[in-house]
């Protein structure tokens, strides 16, 4: 009897060269971007003509120059802290409210359950341009008169609001997790007279860190690669929006800001070499007891 995970090898070339030929437009514009950050000149075709090698790019972008000679100075350093601020509030604020209502809509049944369950589905299914205006309204309602409270608030603002277009997801996500814990496990701690708290931090969380880890990486890639909502309410710059205002800019040079781009890049890339090996137990679904 043949194993219902196995499929012909045949199957399985046709499904990578689909998945490889449909993402080729993608890694070719990728790999454009990171040789164009090491040349001269930019490279915008596969013949590598215009490859003229050199460092000078990455060691412009860190010293906040946008052009070869004159330009304003940016402190990159200062905008990549930013960025990382914003992306890690994100996930943090995602991760910790998911896995809390994840495991309470799991476990826990209480009257409106299923309709919170749809107004979840419903909240994910609209676009955040369609509810950046009442968004937007609210931070007018709540802006601190106090001056020197104004950019720390832009800051916890815009955490809030993107981390509120991510939680919905998150938490279905989280409780298909959760559903997949056997209850004796549960149970035999609430025996033991362990609280629900107690037994959430350290039975159920340890069983699903593959699902946590995966809540905290789309958090922190929402976080980290958000436009409009940092454009919107946050009166600092990010990567992203530092990228948008320059890369039309007369003075700007442009394998610069293919640099910019290519440092944009590199957490994202860190992040899921580091954790792919949890982020395909978490596809996987499976529990070891």
């Amino acid at each position: 009897m043949r194993d219902v995970e196995t499929r012909p090898k045949k199957g399985e070339w046709i499904i990578v060269f689909t998945i490889l030929f449909a993402s080729l437009p993608l890694i070719l514009g990728f790999a454009l971007l990171v040789i164009s950050s090491f040349s001269r000149d930019m490279v915008t075709n596969l013949s590598l003509s215009s490859f003229r090698p050199t460092i000078e790019n990455w060691i412009n972008v860190f010293q906040g120059k946008l052009a070869i000679t004159g330009g304003i100075r940016q402190n990159i350093l200062k905008i990549t802290l930013n960025t990382l601020v914003v992306a890690l509030g994100v996930s943090g604020i995602v991760t910790l409210i998911s896995t809390l209502a994840g495991y309470s809509l799991s476990r826990i049944k209480f009257k409106g359950r299923k309709l919170m369950m749809l107004l979840l589905l419903m909240l994910h299914a609209f676009p955040g341009v369609a509810l950046i205006v009442g968004v937007y309204l609210l931070y007018r309602l709540t802006f601190p008169q106090e001056p020197s409270f104004v950019r720390l608030y832009s800051f916890f603002y815009v955490i809030l609001a993107r981390a509120a277009l991510e939680i919905p997801m998150s938490v279905w996500l989280m409780k298909g997790f959760f559903d997949t814990i056997p209850w004796e496990l549960e149970w035999s701690g609430i025996i033991d007279g362990a609280s629900r708290i107690k037994v959430w931090r350290q039975i159920m969380l340890p069983l699903i860190k593959p699902g946590i880890l995966a809540v905290a990486l789309f958090g922190f890639l929402a976080g980290w690669q958000d436009l409009i909502y940092v454009r919107t309410f946050l009166i600092d710059q990010t990567l992203a929006t530092f990228i948008e205002a320059n890369i039309e800019a007369e003075y700007s040079h442009m394998p610069l800001i293919a640099a910019a781009g290519t440092l944009y890049l590199l957490p994202t890339i860190i992040f899921f070499l580091t954790a792919q090996q949890l982020l395909l137990q978490s596809y996987s679904g499976g529990i070891k007891g």
